[in-house]
């Protein structure tokens, strides 16, 4: 995951460690199901949609709905087909039910919506390609927030000429009168809406079997064969990332070549760029983007940081992931590349003064130097932790923590008690310097 990801936060859920902890913040109900429907009109750059959210209220009487719904215009908001009140303001949507629901009740709301967004749904019209880029609040108003999960029936209405990828399991698509496909997905497992996504576009489309599964790989410029090429890795990183985490893989795996994206990761889906595709298929070795994406799937989709204030148990992690997978394919000097410019940007950091904790007190306006000790320095943090554990406890801890929190939303402290049993001993000294400060000395 890369940008446009500082909006809509949330705050972490704290533990009884003697370390620094940030409350969470409470919401007063939780998005069970979405499912949305959407068309576009790509040469204008515009998408229209209707979504359906299955929502239930937390411990008391719920009257109102607050979502992200970033550059969106709501036409509509009803309930049991009764119009409800709403207000929408910077990026904030507030629905007044049609009477307050009791505490622990379920209902449904359904909106209508249209916008032309100026990120988080890209339209390449010269390629008539349309496709996400993390922020689902503009394309389907939703709850940005990383701990809260939900599932999603995705429909895409495309001329019939286009083809479609996205997150979920394929449904069958139907012919629509006027022509046009809907294609269908539906997400079963509980995911953070920031990991839902599509691509649509002229794709070619090939297929490879690997393990039971499927691995699908799409791109406009690049045939059948050159994607074969392109991403003839993915089986080995998904089986050692499954042989790290302790968990399988599930579900097919899909990767597209869209028109421009420095890479994002989204359930079962994974974006990069055209160029990208070029880079690997001039150079074999340049792999390391689409292992980190790769990564993602265990490290980001199914165990997923709580807030973005312990954003480095997404990206630290599959920074480290991508190079441990370097490591095994490419041998020892391609991890210790990796490790030396981890190195040298923390100390470039340090030099300008601008190294801090990996546990953010906040992450509204993260700066470039912000992502680089969230990505380079969580990283080099997991390896300084390897360095410190040895090979066969570091990577029980690691498997211990995945498998333990499959499916939830974490904070650094859950990561760090994982570890510390592992070793048998408090890693309290390490996690200060490191973690929860700046004072490690390299």
């Amino acid at each position: 995951m890369r940008s446009k990801i500082n909006r809509g936060l949330c705050m972490a859920v704290s533990m009884a460690l003697a370390v620094p902890v940030f409350a969470a913040q409470t919401r007063a109900f939780d998005v069970l199901h979405y499912a949305a429907t959407l068309d576009f009109d790509i040469p204008a750059g515009e998408v229209r949609g209707e979504a359906t959210l299955r929502f239930r209220a937390g411990e008391t009487p719920l009257s109102q709905l607050s979502l992200d719904s970033g550059e969106l215009v709501i036409d509509s908001a009803t309930q049991n087909g009764v119009p409800l009140a709403f207000e929408h303001a910077e990026g904030k949507l507030s629905i007044t039910l049609s009477e307050p629901l009791r505490a622990g009740g379920e209902s449904r709301v359904t909106l209508r919506y249209h916008g032309k967004p100026a990120y988080g749904l890209e339209f390449a019209a010269e390629r008539n390609e349309v496709y996400t880029i993390f922020s689902t609040s503009q394309w389907m108003p939703s709850v940005d927030a990383p701990d809260e999960r939900a599932t999603l029936e995705l429909a895409l209405r495309l001329p019939k000429h286009l083809q479609a990828t996205a997150v979920g399991e394929a449904l069958p698509s139907r012919r629509l009168e006027d022509g046009r496909i809907e294609h269908r997905w539906h997400l079963r497992a509980p995911m953070p809406g920031y990991v839902y996504g599509f691509a649509a576009g002229p794709y070619q489309h090939a297929v490879q079997a690997h393990g039971g599964k499927q691995l699908h790989y799409y791109a406009v410029d690049r045939s059948p064969a050159e994607l074969r090429e392109v991403f003839a890795a993915s089986g080995d990183m998904l089986d050692f990332f499954a042989d790290r985490a302790g968990l399988t893989y599930e579900g097919d795996y899909h990767q597209a070549l869209v028109a421009r994206t420095i890479g994002q990761e989204m359930a079962g889906l994974s974006l990069m760029s055209e160029a990208y595709g070029k880079r690997v298929l001039d150079d074999p070795t340049q792999l390391g983007l689409m292992a980190h994406e790769a990564a993602h799937q265990w490290w980001g989709n199914r165990v997923t940081c709580a807030g973005w204030e312990h954003f480095w148990l997404n990206e630290g992690f599959a920074n480290f992931m991508t190079a441990a997978w370097l490591q095994h394919a490419q041998g020892e000097a391609a991890y210790q590349q990796m490790v030396t410019g981890w190195r040298t940007r923390v100390l470039a950091l340090r030099e300008k003064g601008a190294d801090r904790a990996l546990v953010f007190p906040d992450w509204n306006k993260p700066t470039a130097d912000d992502r680089a000790v969230v990505y380079q320095k969580g990283a080099l943090v997991l390896h300084l932790l390897r360095q410190e554990l040895g090979e066969e406890v570091f990577w029980r801890g690691l498997r211990a923590y995945t498998q333990a929190h499959d499916g939830r939303s974490v904070v650094t402290a859950d990561f760090q008690q994982a570890m510390e049993t592992a070793a048998g001993r408090s890693l309290q000294p390490f996690f200060d310097d490191w973690v929860y400060g700046a004072a490690g000395r390299l």
